[in-house]
């Protein structure tokens, strides 16, 4: 996969590693704002107590 992608950005290497990094920080900034606070309503973290304890 990352191949087909690298073989089909335009331009010299630099500019490729530049875009590849643009590339990465929207594929994060996309899970980190839209993504994870969508399903986090749906994850089980608001139980943090240990059953079972002294």
């Amino acid at each position: 996969m990352y191949g087909w992608i690298w073989r089909h950005l335009p331009g010299p290497v630099a500019l490729r590693l530049v875009e590849t990094l643009v590339l990465l920080l929207a594929v994060i900034s996309l899970l980190l704002f839209v993504v994870f606070p969508v399903i986090e309503p749906h994850l089980p973290t608001s139980q943090v107590t240990v059953p079972g304890g002294k």
